[in-house]
């Protein structure tokens, strides 16, 4: 059995249906717990473009919002949707969109947790994530952190360190690379590399400040791009639209093949492929996303734990949605593109599906690809900063991201579709102490909730001190 047998095992295991039922009975468990938050995502994205005036900080909660779609509106945003569809089925699109509805309580609860738990170092900058979650909410009342609530947070902080390097790194630089040299196809693969690598080095050698910076600038210009984009697509399909939307459906709950035959799989598929890729595509349950909210400039963690749940709205509901409907309505549309069987890969898919655009179809497609996976590799890195320095000091900060960057380059001259599956097992490794640590805290964020949000108190200031720590 060779080595992508291997993995390809793993990967159906640890994405079997115990993560399934772990993952979306979470989303669901917190949707309930928290009186249904996604009601109050008029209100989240209001407040996600306002400042909150005199509230401590690195960052604005615009600037850790934007930082963390970043990382979120990836290449799982594109080549994970036609992923999903290849090996799911069009059902899975439909899986991947509900995993991103009630995901959005899950990236509530996970950001509160992380900021009201966060804490500063020497240096004044704020530390927060799973780990510091998990180290003070189960302290014991002589001081003491428990030994499994070390476990958890050092597990959490190990297994992220490892999916930066895979997921935000050497798979976005590999996407990137393949997406050019099907444009340009004189430009070597290591040239590109090397100006991904040095583009990347540049701005988060700066720090969060810096990937802030330049995420706040380049995330919603993409995003709007990308989408408008798709809608021209989508015009130019319009009559396959509607029969795009039965196809998924229908193909969501049964087992009936699509595009004459060429793909079809199980309901058990469609949904563990969509769920799988809704996970990479907005992080919800993953303890990503609120690493960066721990940083924000916020009164209380009920404000930025609303404004990051906008962030999978954003990612999934809006731009998975999207991008699946594009490809299976251009599917429909040109079932040539299946029939040939050659394409057995996401990245053929989506980039197939994108050039039966003439003039328009192929240049959004290069430019969306780029431009989300260079944002992505700059907000992963923040969170494998944040990790490495919770389990080594800050002198630990700078090997990384070198080593990073290193990983950049040999992503971008020669990894295959294996590293997806690499990340998506580490992934999986990566949520379970995440998610087992929201669970524990559910009462808690709960009875909170309902004091900030729903009594009408968003605006109190939180009467907890941040603690201050020693820097390794």
């Amino acid at each position: 059995m060779d080595i992508i047998r291997v993995l390809n095992s793993i990967d159906a295991t640890v994405w079997g249906p115990a993560m399934i039922v772990l993952l979306l009975g979470t989303h669901l468990f917190m949707t309930v717990r928290t009186g249904f938050i996604q009601r109050k995502l008029p209100l989240a994205i209001k407040m996600s473009v306002t400042d909150d005036d005199g509230a401590e900080g690195d960052v604005s909660q615009f600037g850790a919002l934007v930082t963390a779609l970043a990382g979120t509106i990836g290449t799982g945003s594109i080549v994970g949707v036609a992923t999903a569809v290849l090996a799911g089925g069009p059902g899975a699109v439909f899986w991947m969109w509900l995993t991103g509805v009630f995901g959005m309580a899950t990236k509530y609860s996970e950001v509160y947790a992380s900021v009201k738990y966060r804490v500063k170092d020497s240096g004044g900058e704020m530390l927060g994530g799973a780990m510091y979650a998990w180290e003070r909410a189960f302290k014991r009342a002589d001081g003491t952190t428990p030994w499994w609530a070390k476990l958890g947070a050092v597990l959490f902080c190990v297994f992220a360190v490892i999916a930066t390097l895979g997921t935000g790194s050497a798979v976005q630089s590999a996407a990137m690379t393949g997406i050019i040299e099907s444009s340009f196809p004189d430009l070597p693969a290591w040239g590109i590399g090397l100006v991904i690598a040095v583009s990347v080095a540049l701005v988060i050698f700066g720090g969060v400040r810096s990937i802030s910076k330049v995420c706040e600038k380049l995330v919603p210009v993409m995003a709007v791009a990308y989408v408008g984009g798709c809608l021209v697509m989508l015009a130019w399909n319009a009559p396959y639209i509607g029969d795009a939307f039965a196809t998924i459906i229908e193909c969501a709950f049964t087992s009936k093949a699509a595009f004459g035959g060429a793909v079809g799989s199980g309901i058990m598929i469609a949904l563990q492929f969509g769920c799988a890729r809704g996970l990479f595509s907005n992080e919800s349950g993953l303890g990503t996303a609120p690493i960066v909210a721990a940083a924000a400039a916020t009164k209380n963690p009920a404000r930025q734990a609303l404004i990051a749940m906008t962030g999978t709205f954003w990612s999934t509901v809006v731009i998975c949605l999207i991008t699946g409907v594009v490809v299976v309505s251009a599917l429909l549309a040109h079932p040539e593109i299946m029939a040939a069987g050659s394409i057995s890969e996401g990245a053929a898919l989506v980039s197939a599906a994108f050039s039966t655009l003439p003039y328009v179809g192929t240049p959004v497609l290069v430019l969306g690809m780029v431009s989300f996976a260079y944002s992505t590799i700059l907000g992963w890195s923040y969170y494998g900063n944040r990790c490495i320095t919770y389990l080594f000091g800050r002198k630990a900060i700078r090997p990384y991201q070198i080593v990073y960057v290193i990983v950049g380059f040999l992503g971008a001259i020669g990894v295959g579709d294996v590293v997806w599956t690499i990340s998506d097992i580490g992934n999986a490794f990566m949520a379970v102490p995440n998610i087992i640590m929201v669970l524990a805290l559910s009462a808690l964020i709960a009875k909170e909730t309902r004091h900030y949000v729903y009594d009408g108190n968003l605006d109190e200031a939180c009467e907890d001190e941040i603690p201050l720590i020693e820097s390794k």
